[in-house]
């Protein structure tokens, strides 16, 4: 094996020298020069061997540092997933199914950017210029100044960036960039990879925004590896049903907002609408009690949003009866049934069990449980929910109600929606409530006796 180098340095001006001398060449300063330690042992080609870097400069925690600037789009939804607006030199990675709205969602983005006095260039790898052409002109977005280009390749699509120096780049798809050092083909996880490196590469560098756009599985995972996600800095899903015309873009990491921030949009003949007040379209019309209909009062980010969640339970004619469940999560709401049959008695044996988040809306927090188990009481003894009541409450294994965060907010939000009753579970901080009358139940025994007759 090699001996290592021995190299020596100032401990005043960090100058390396060959040998041992008594006054520093770089600074002048005398006895200052030290030996150094190789910086790691073994071979240099399989470890860093002993040539030393450059120093960093370190700083404490309480060094204070200016919040990074924000540039509004112009799109308040838009704005308000990205955390108030989009930050220079981040990367943020979109994903979605194929024809949910992300290239619209983008190209309404990108006109409203350039329209605020900002140079964008959106470069499309799955479609001809010509195609986004005539997507522009059918949203009313010919005049905008956006700077178009259809290229796949990085090397040529990096040059062009760094003589132009846009503020923000967008690039469709990061699944159709292919780089010329890696031998294999467009869209393989060593190809998503380098594109995603070198992207976000340059975005620190130059400072410009750039904004990925990522194909999602049949899970719908973003295609490629998970580590293009910890690379980028913001990560945004695009989600909603076909036969709805409600989009959700949900923010599912953020290093410079709240996480699970949702904007809303609706699709229409001229492109992606906002939505300032989503609470009003989620819910239909609640003049009269409707079984197994009940209003959830819940938090999405930072915002509250109130949804209908319907229950239908009949009679099964099979063997093993039907569970069926969309917006919400299937396990949750076995584990519902489960504690409803173990712990109140109220058993859905024989009966087929179909849950709907109305409005095309995901819901994933547990608080949700209670509305859920209500809606399933109410739909089985045929027992209407009073219109004007909203619920929320996570339910225990136990079958005890545990409170949930920021009920206050739930609370002020259905008030200014016209809602007078919430049923929730004993020990909520609720403030002054907005006026309303509250129920707080101690547990899921509670509910059923008193409130359904149930059991």
């Amino acid at each position: 094996m090699a001996k290592p180098v021995t190299q020596f340095a100032c401990a005043e001006c960090g100058a390396i020298h060959k040998k041992w001398t008594g006054r520093c060449d770089g600074c002048g300063a005398w006895n200052s020069i030290q030996e150094e330690v190789p910086l790691s042992q073994g071979p240099s080609k399989k470890s860093l061997g002993g040539m030393k870097g450059k120093r960093m400069a370190l700083t404490d925690l309480a060094t204070e540092e200016a919040p990074p600037p924000r540039t509004l789009s112009g799109l308040g939804e838009l704005d308000r997933v990205l955390g108030g607006g989009l930050v220079p030199a981040s990367a943020t990675l979109v994903g979605g199914d194929p024809g949910i709205g992300k290239s619209t969602l983008l190209l309404q983005a990108a006109a409203a950017f350039a329209n605020a006095g900002h140079s964008v260039v959106y470069v499309s790898g799955e479609e001809a210029t010509a195609q986004v052409r005539m997507r522009a002109q059918r949203l009313g977005l010919g005049d905008s100044a956006v700077k178009l280009a259809a290229e796949t390749n990085l090397r040529d699509i990096l040059t062009t960036l760094e003589a132009e120096k846009p503020d923000l780049c967008i690039i469709d798809s990061i699944q159709t960039m292919w780089v010329d050092t890696v031998d294999s083909a467009p869209g393989s996880v060593s190809q998503v990879r380098a594109s995603a490196q070198e992207l976000t590469s340059f975005a620190k560098r130059f400072g410009t925004s750039v904004i990925l756009v990522g194909h999602v599985t049949k899970e719908g995972q973003i295609a490629g590896p998970r580590v293009v996600e910890h690379m980028v800095d913001t990560v945004l899903y695009f989600e909603g049903e076909r036969g709805h015309q409600f989009r959700i873009l949900r923010a599912v990491k953020n290093r410079f907002g709240p996480a699970d921030e949702i904007g809303v949009f609706e699709m229409t003949g001229m492109g992606l609408a906002e939505v300032a007040n989503p609470s009003a379209l989620f819910l239909g019309d609640r003049d009269a009690p409707a079984p197994g209909s009940v209003v959830f009062a819940g938090i999405e980010g930072t915002r509250p949003v109130l949804v209908e969640i319907q229950a239908l339970v009949a009679p099964s004619q099979l063997s093993q009866p039907r569970r069926a469940v969309v917006g919400w999560d299937g396990s949750r709401l076995s584990m519902i049934l489960a504690v409803l049959e173990a712990r109140t008695g109220v058993g859905f044996q024989g009966l087929d069990v179909y849950l709907n988040v109305a409005g095309g809306i995901r819901i994933s927090e547990p608080a949700a449980d209670l509305a859920v188990a209500c809606a399933l009481l109410s739909a089985r003894e045929d027992a209407g929910i009073p219109p004007d009541t909203v619920v929320f409450g996570e339910l225990s294994l136990s079958g005890a109600l545990r409170p949930v965060a920021q009920a206050e907010n739930r609370l002020k939000e259905a008030a200014k929606l016209g809602f007078t009753a919430a049923m929730a579970p004993k020990g909520c901080k609720t403030g002054d409530a907005g006026g309303m009358g509250l129920r707080l139940l101690p547990d899921l025994a509670t509910l059923v006796g008193e409130v359904f007759g149930a059991g």
